[in-house]
């Protein structure tokens, strides 16, 4: 009875969301220069994919920068991966110092919020954050907030039915991430950690699992697959119908194994890290959360994982919000 009252409370609140747009599948080839153009558009992005899961230190290589700009609250740099929209080619940043009442040490988060958050979304998390001693740095995902073109109205490039610009994106924001890690330590950052949630927590696993310099990860609400999530997801329903039937669920996972957690669960040896997931989630359905947890462990890995009561909208209402907040933070405070 608690499952179907939560599960008709998540359709709910994800029917308030009106302006969903069915994008038309493209394999996205024009995303990808290294694509081989004498192959078919799917055969290109396998061996595109394939080549880049031999060496992954590779596909998220970072070149060093020093062009950060830095007016006391907000952090601008170009992002490492330059895309057709100029607005999206250079990075947001929000950043709130630990207060010092609170016993601040040189430590600090990256925030990565969940996808098509607000300009203030994850705002209120942050503050907290440095309330209790860390200072956190909050990131403008591609494609959200001001680096959002004209055209769209909803953070929609980075997750569609275009296979190689959704995979290039993600892969933009974990360069994106990795840079706002060099900033941190340019300033004088000793200890820093990663806070990613929903798509966020995607991404915040990538960039841990390429970043030594990472040495904590709270990832709220997980999943093992990228395009499984994508598949069976309630938030995702309308990218799967612009997928059709013009690729089957095998295919998409192998074409976006670069940017799932699955194959760089090992890589996160050495880092402290909190699984969080949902017991009613619809969106990142509860099997894929659980196989990431049982991934872990089978890896020889020992995370904690926190089940949060409610499902994946209902985190942010509360008391869930308050409940996966303090975990976050709590966990947080001691791994750092």
């Amino acid at each position: 009875m608690i499952t179907r009252l939560f599960h008709h409370w998540e359709r709910r609140l994800a029917a308030r969301t009106v302006d969903r747009v069915v994008r038309p599948f493209e394999w996205g080839v024009d995303w990808v220069p290294e694509a081989d153009p004498a192959l078919p558009p799917d055969a290109s992005l396998a061996a595109w994919a394939a080549a880049a899961m031999t060496d992954t230190d590779r596909f998220y290589a970072l070149p060093r920068s020093a062009d950060f700009r830095f007016d006391g609250r907000q952090l601008t740099f170009p992002s490492a991966f330059e895309t057709p929209h100029p607005e999206n080619n250079t990075v947001h940043a929000r950043y709130f110092p630990a207060d010092a009442a609170a016993g601040a040490r040189r430590r600090a988060v990256v925030v990565l919020p969940q996808w098509n958050a607000g300009p203030e979304d994850h705002m209120a998390l942050a503050r907290l954050l440095a309330r209790f001693g860390i200072s956190a740095l909050r990131l403008s995902l591609p494609y959200h907030d001001a680096r959002m073109p004209p055209e769209l109205r909803r953070a929609d490039y980075i997750v569609s039915a275009n296979v190689g610009r959704t995979a290039q994106v993600c892969r933009q924001a974990v360069l994106d991430a990795r840079r706002a890690v060099d900033w941190l330590e340019s300033v004088g950052y000793e200890r820093i950690g990663i806070l990613g949630t929903s798509l966020g927590s995607c991404l915040a696993m990538l960039t841990a699992a390429h970043d030594e310099r990472l040495t904590a990860a709270a990832l709220n609400h997980i999943s093992i697959y990228f395009a499984d999530v994508v598949w069976e997801g309630l938030s995702t329903a309308h990218v799967r119908a612009g997928l059709g039937g013009s690729i089957d669920l095998e295919r998409l996972r192998a074409l976006w194994m670069p940017i799932s957690p699955a194959p760089y669960v090992t890589r996160m040896r050495g880092t402290r890290t909190l699984l969080v997931y949902a017991r009613y989630d619809l969106s990142f359905p509860v099997r894929l959360s659980r196989q990431l947890v049982d991934e872990f462990r089978r890896a020889g890995l020992d995370p904690e994982v926190c089940v949060l009561p409610c499902g994946h909208y209902s985190t942010g209402i509360a008391p869930f919000n308050w409940l996966d907040g303090y975990r976050l933070i709590e966990f947080l405070r001691r791994a750092l």
